[in-house]
């Protein structure tokens, strides 16, 4: 008989409060809310972010107790985002997580955000599960980081290309604020773009060592594409906006495969999964799918809510942690600049 283990995650990395109650590997609730007050600053305000997840974190923890249909008291352990992120938003998560862990004499399971986004692979759903075997690649793509993540246990991982500069996301929202477009931008090109032709126009497609990506470029050489046309024609942007978001996405998301292929080639490995923010847009999925499909690979993709940020996949990676016997400890701190070279 499986022992039955409850598990509270908390994630507060970034500008998502969010709590999320396990069973194993068996997501019962998982609460996002939303910090909708970055819109009007055209991104993320640390300060804020970090006052809005006081606000957000007792009610967003106590919802996902009631959805799990359980009291704090069953709880095995608690899970949180101790890295990478913002400091202060860190801290909020931290402080309550251990908090709550000493009131209910638990232990904490701290967790690296981005091999947290990777093993939202792994949670338990009520369908026919497709999970990959180890090893696998898996391109990791959000606002803040671009990496190809060589996996080969639950706590083994190797970065074998990362960015160099920006990552895939930041590229997308910085090209939806030059174009006009709301916070967070991604899914707004994304949204727009499948209305336009993706070869109309022709941005440069970075070159770099290796596995490694750089977006710098880029977003400088659409912004300078679009100070040109839009000298000559005012009305350029309103009126070529389809055609500019499929564009340039295609661009994005082309490199992002190019590499990708590559590295599981190099590697010799024919299962591939993407994780992060990004991987929900439906550009990069369907090409994804198209690669493997070609080459004979298997294709992993998680579903739409286990993309973003969420606590469930902080708590799908606090239990596999807790498998192996790994816990915190209390004086663990925050680390905002935490690489997943140094895990």
């Amino acid at each position: 008989m499986s022992v039955r283990f409850y598990l509270l995650a908390i994630e507060s990395s970034c500008d998502e409060t969010s709590a999320a109650v396990l069973l194993n590997d068996k997501v019962l609730s998982n609460i996002i809310a939303t910090q909708t007050i970055h819109e009007k600053y055209g991104g993320v305000v640390p300060e804020l972010a970090s006052r809005a997840h006081q606000k957000n974190i007792v009610p967003v923890v106590q919802q996902a107790l009631a959805e799990a249909l359980i009291d704090a008291s069953d709880l095995h352990a608690i899970a949180y985002t101790q890295g990478p992120g913002l400091m202060g938003a860190l801290l909020v998560g931290t402080s309550f997580a251990k908090s709550m862990a000493l009131a209910l004499n638990v232990p904490l399971l701290p967790v690296h955000h981005m091999r947290a986004h990777i093993m939202a692979h792994f949670i338990r759903t009520e369908s026919e599960q497709h999970i990959p075997e180890f090893p696998f690649l898996c391109l990791t793509v959000s606002g803040g980081h671009t990496q190809l993540v060589l996996v080969r246990s639950a706590t083994d991982m190797m970065v074998v290309g990362e960015t160099i500069d920006d990552a895939a996301g930041e590229a997308l929202d910085k090209a939806a604020k030059v174009l006009g477009l709301p916070y967070p931008g991604g899914p707004h090109i994304d949204r727009i773009a499948k209305h336009g032709d993706a070869l109309k126009f022709s941005f440069t497609t970075p070159k770099t060592d290796g596995f490694n990506f750089s977006f710098s470029g880029l977003k400088t050489n659409l912004l300078y594409f679009l100070k040109e046309k839009n000298t000559q024609d005012p009305e350029f942007i309103g009126r070529e906006m389809e055609h500019i978001c499929a564009s340039y996405q295609h661009v994005v998301t082309d490199y992002l495969m190019t590499n990708f292929e590559a590295a599981a080639l190099h590697y010799g490995v024919s299962q591939l999964a993407i994780a992060g923010g990004v991987s929900a847009n439906s550009v990069l999925r369907k090409k994804m799918q198209n690669l493997c499909e070609r080459r004979g690979w298997d294709a992993f993709i998680p579903p739409f809510e286990y993309c973003t940020d969420n606590a469930a996949m902080i708590g799908i990676c606090g239990y596999y942690q807790w498998k192996e016997g790994r816990v915190g400890k209390w004086s663990d701190v925050p680390k905002p600049s935490w690489s997943l070279h140094d895990f």
